[in-house]
């Protein structure tokens, strides 16, 4: 057990904990400034602080497991996220996100929780598997077929109780999944020449009216005007924020801040815009490529396929997830509920990303192997 703790890539844990330190600062900044005081308790960034320290633990623990003995146990876990997920469709135990007709929450009772975040580490796990099972048959019309369907089922779960973020970003890492195991490219263009039909019947037989009008504001300048106290309020009081904050911006603690709806979970990269300027944005960026890179890093490393697979689908997690939020909060992108990942509030999706990144150390962890007096360890 020493020996797994010694070969931890212990930067990218530092970048990970520094990432999470900062979540909390940032919340109790919020707390100290009394923005949002109904929604930013004092609660919000103690849980924070322990779900963050729990989460490491987390991390720990499974990069203290050889990832490979992992993608066998996927029989257990599987099942797990996908039951947590479907209980969401039980009316007594599914809560609604707020100022959203997504159902995405379910209590437990004595706590809440986001299913699709844990759906979605089970699904990089499970679809690595998947893949490294086939190897080089991977380019097989049914077996492609057949990958499809395996990230169909998760989407699908998650676009029928109303979640439109976590299903785009499940869509982004199975294609990057794909794309690194070497999926030829007439899939590829087959699949570009298709995407118009799939916008086509989105936009025409699953798109609601805020869907559309999310889409629309971002697109178009007129329903940007005409949605001003509605679906494009959100995120003109963003840039509101980000241009307050200027190039260094008010501070954390008794500047003129601007609040809105989610400052502390997918608005916080407008709050770091207001209170630590141009910079502190950049500084943040900077951080989270830190932490993309390190993964990229890992997976070079990996001594097989399945460790590689495994961190592009995290590296995808966070950098999709980041790209996606922050593409909100400067109006480039709709409105979606995707965090920004280890900054914005949330004890799922800091469970999550923790247990995500164990797997990566894992990976790092295990890539080297044991060679014994009269056999060399296999894959």
């Amino acid at each position: 057990m020493l020996t797994r703790f010694k070969r931890l890539d212990k930067l990218l844990l530092l970048l990970c904990i520094i990432a999470s330190a900062f979540s909390v600062y940032l919340l109790y900044s919020m707390h100290s400034n009394g923005l949002n005081p109904s929604v930013i308790s004092r609660r919000v960034w103690v849980m924070q602080g322990l779900t963050a320290g729990v989460g490491v633990v987390a991390a720990l623990i499974v990069a203290c497991i050889n990832y490979r003995f992992l993608s066998k146990l996927w029989f257990i876990y599987a099942p797990a996220a996908l039951t947590l997920s479907l209980l969401l469709f039980v009316p007594s135990l599914s809560l609604s996100t707020p100022g959203s007709e997504a159902i995405t929450w379910l209590n437990l009772g004595f706590m809440q929780i986001q299913p699709s975040e844990f759906l979605t580490v089970a699904f990089i796990m499970t679809f690595a598997t998947h893949i490294c099972k086939l190897g080089e048959a991977i380019n097989r019309p049914h077996h492609v077929i057949l990958l499809c369907i395996h990230a169909i089922i998760p989407i699908g779960i998650m676009a029928l109780q109303g979640n439109t973020g976590t299903p785009v970003l499940v869509l982004l890492i199975f294609l990057t999944m794909l794309f690194a195991a070497g999926l030829s490219w007439k899939y590829i263009l087959a699949g570009v020449i298709v995407s118009p039909v799939i916008g086509y019947l989105f936009w025409n037989y699953y798109a609601k009216e805020y869907h559309k009008l999310r889409i629309l504001v971002v697109l178009d300048q007129e329903v940007w005007d005409a949605q001003l106290q509605l679906y494009s309020h959100h995120q003109n009081q963003s840039l509101m924020a980000l241009d307050l904050g200027g190039l260094t911006g008010q501070g954390l603690f008794g500047g003129d801040y601007i609040t809105m709806f989610a400052l502390h979970n997918d608005f916080i990269f407008a709050y770091i815009g207001n209170a630590l300027g141009f910079i502190g944005c950049i500084l943040t960026l900077l951080l989270i490529l830190a932490i993309c890179v390190k993964m990229l890093v890992v997976a070079s490393a990996s001594r097989d396929s399945l460790g590689r697979l495994i961190c592009f689908g995290v590296f995808s997690t966070v950098f999709y997830h980041t790209v996606i939020n922050v593409g909100m909060v400067i109006a480039l992108t709709p409105v979606v509920g995707v965090q920004l990942p280890f900054i914005s509030a949330g004890g799922s999706s800091m469970l999550s990303l923790y247990l995500a990144i164990g797997l990566v150390l894992s990976v790092w962890a295990h890539r080297e192997k044991k060679y014994h007096m009269f056999y060399e360890e296999k894959d």
